[in-house]
């Protein structure tokens, strides 16, 4: 989640809908320019008794991030606690219970991004290693309750764990037992935008399956291979989900737009705080009449902040984000980018991705997102057969983009070597979820601590 580093006092107000169609526009980019940015969250804990450290504690989460300052990341501040690093590898940043994420630097290939994903993992080990801290791997807390949890000292978390039980069931566990893979990708244009839009969501529900890693609560199986991606189904209708105007004719920049206009607010920021404007409106905030600031009309700053805070399954800022992933090991973390790298840039690719979706009706792709969090690759599509199936004809589109970009290592390696985890899961049928299933019931003999040992990084 976005970590604001400075005041913006002297940032523009917002005088016309262009100004909010801004970051939009200034996010195309010709195709040489485009980058790749991942970004990957992993649970922290005490290696003598599994236990979530808090901020403050010795050899906790303040700890941890000063002692990554010695690797050059810069501290950044707010209200006199470091919450937040940043540095040449993007940024390192917290989640409300301390899940600690590297929002990595956009980034020319995925062997670069591998690359970067093993410098930050080989600084929180070596770092780990000396308070006495691991770091797992999974897209939710196997074993945890929400009172088990810390919460970090970010204003903007306060205000949302206030209002997320107004608003849904399992805000809470969202924020506070939750772990994602995401990448970042640029468009050329408009045009470009909304296909890459809507191939990304149309194929989420098969990313949320090939790396559907959370099927433990509170130590038990909880019936789900991706309760995570299930937890987003009941935390906020009002700014998550599939999106169904994507897919309509003429979808663009001011159709996203409104969409986000009309996404509740969570915060205002002034003055290095963060006011509570949780439930209120972007557009009363455009006339004046924001009830948190009255008479105050927003800057450019407080849109790019409200973008956000809108949790579709793909999500548009000034680039696309790809957010239905679980988190997972140190080789899914370079896989999710090349597959997605693979299928949106390369445009044969794109197309032939298009090609197996664009006859699907809205109301069977909500049918297809729905059944995933519970069946996973099993999943029924709705041109027949299962998300097995068709997975592994679009693992083989993403693999002839990856080959069609050319990006080479100095061994001459392409980039498509990164799709093998997928690959591998294909094969065998399963999700990691179903994996650790397996273990669960078979050698772990239904103790889930085992876990700790087998996924950490």
């Amino acid at each position: 989640m976005t970590t604001r580093t400075a005041s913006d006092a002297a940032d523009p107000l917002i005088e016309s809908r262009d100004d909010l169609l801004a970051p939009f526009i200034k996010g195309e980019k010709p195709k040489h320019a485009w980058r790749i940015g991942t970004e990957h969250e992993k649970f922290v804990y005490r290696r003598e008794d599994h236990r979530a450290p808090s901020y403050d504690e010795p050899g906790g989460i303040r700890d941890l991030l000063m002692e990554l300052t010695h690797f050059g990341w810069e501290p950044v501040v707010e209200n006199g606690n470091v919450i937040a690093l940043s540095g040449p590898d993007g940024n390192v940043s917290l989640e409300p219970a301390g899940q600690l994420e590297l929002s990595g630097a956009p980034l020319e290939n995925l062997h670069l991004t591998c690359a970067e994903a093993g410098r930050h993992l080989n600084q929180v080990k070596a770092v780990g290693d000396k308070l006495g801290l691991g770091f797992l791997g999974l897209g939710m807390w196997p074993d945890k309750a929400r009172a088990d949890l810390p919460v970090m000292p970010k204003g903007r978390y306060a205000i949302m764990l206030r209002h997320m039980p107004r608003v849904g069931n399992l805000g809470l566990d969202m924020m506070l037992r939750t772990c994602t893979i995401q990448v970042n990708l640029d468009y050329a244009s408009e045009a470009d935008m909304a296909a890459k839009f809507r191939v990304g969501l149309a194929l989420q529900p098969l990313a949320t399956a090939l790396f559907a890693n959370s099927p433990f609560t509170e130590g038990k199986p909880n019936g789900y291979l991706s309760y995570r991606s299930h937890i987003w189904s009941d935390t906020d209708p009002h700014r998550t989900g599939m999106l169904p105007f994507v897919f309509e004719d003429g979808f663009g920049y001011d159709r996203y737009l409104d969409y986000a206009l009309d996404v509740p607010m969570y915060f205002v920021y002034r003055d290095g705080r963060y006011i509570d404007a949780a439930g209120q409106s972007f557009r009363d905030f455009l006339a004046g009449k924001l009830p948190a600031l009255p008479s105050e009309k927003p800057r450019l700053s407080d849109w790019t902040d409200h973008l956000s805070t809108a949790f579709p399954e793909v999500r548009l800022k000034s680039f696309l984000e790809m957010r239905g992933a679980d988190g997972g090991r140190w080789s899914k973390i370079c896989a999710l980018p090349a597959l997605w790298v693979g299928l949106l840039y390369d445009g044969n690719a794109l197309d032939a991705a298009w090609d197996e979706v664009r006859h699907w009706t809205l109301e069977e792709r909500q049918t297809l997102r729905d059944a995933v969090p519970r069946l996973g690759l099993q999943a029924a599509t709705p041109n027949g057969g299962t998300l097995r199936e068709l997975g592994a004809r679009i693992l083989a589109i993403a693999e002839s983009g990856l080959q069609g970009r050319a990006r080479l290592n100095a061994a001459g390696d392409s980039e498509s070597g990164f799709l093998d985890p997928l690959r591998e899961i294909l094969a065998r049928g399963q999700s990691p979820a179903a994996s650790l299933l397996e273990r669960y019931h078979g050698d772990w003999n239904g103790d889930v601590s085992h876990i700790y040992e087998e996924l950490s990084f």
